[in-house]
């Protein structure tokens, strides 16, 4: 993972991209055990062609650089790198309050565990809620960044659903 978090802290440094921030699985293994994963999320500001989000840069900077694309995916350095657009508020705040860290040496952001915690949350998907069970049982979450956040974001009523059906039991 290294040598791709180097190319894409390059394209940051070229102005191919602005900031980032690490999401999804590959996000969520700073905070718990380490899951396989095939591929890496990395959201980031795209820059507008009139209406459209334009990839084309992105696809020409790396593919210029001996990247290929494959499906959704552009492989660097043998990880397949998802580029996603933030795509609501949620996503845009946790892009904006992810963390600095080093990986291998490298600089990288994360998002922090809260706000994958409600993304997951907000995505709801089998895996999504297993992650947030992980987070929960890890004891890395800050309850009340969490609350503030869920309450920001229209999920209060969401989170009590999960807790109800995933922590309480179904009575």
């Amino acid at each position: 993972m290294k040598a791709t978090l180097e190319v894409i802290n390059q394209m940051q440094a070229d102005g191919i991209i602005g900031s980032y921030a690490i999401g999804g699985a590959v996000g969520a293994t700073f905070y718990l055990e380490p899951v396989a994963t095939l591929y890496i999320d990395i959201l980031i500001s795209f820059k507008k062609t009139g209406s459209l989000l334009a990839m084309s840069p992105i696809y020409d900077y790396l593919t210029a650089r001996g990247h290929r694309a494959e499906k959704e995916y552009i492989i660097i350095e043998n990880w397949p790198v998802q580029f996603l657009p933030p795509a609501n508020a949620l996503v845009e705040e946790a892009m904006a309050e992810a963390v600095a860290t080093q990986i291998e040496d490298v600089p990288a952001r994360v998002m922090t565990a809260e706000h994958l915690t409600a993304i997951a949350l907000q995505t709801s998907r089998a895996k999504d809620f297993s992650r947030i069970l992980q987070f929960i049982e890890g004891g890395t979450l800050d309850a009340n960044r969490l609350d503030q956040i869920l309450s920001r974001h229209g999920l209060l009523a969401k989170w009590e659903e999960f807790g109800h059906k995933f922590l309480k039991g179904n009575s």
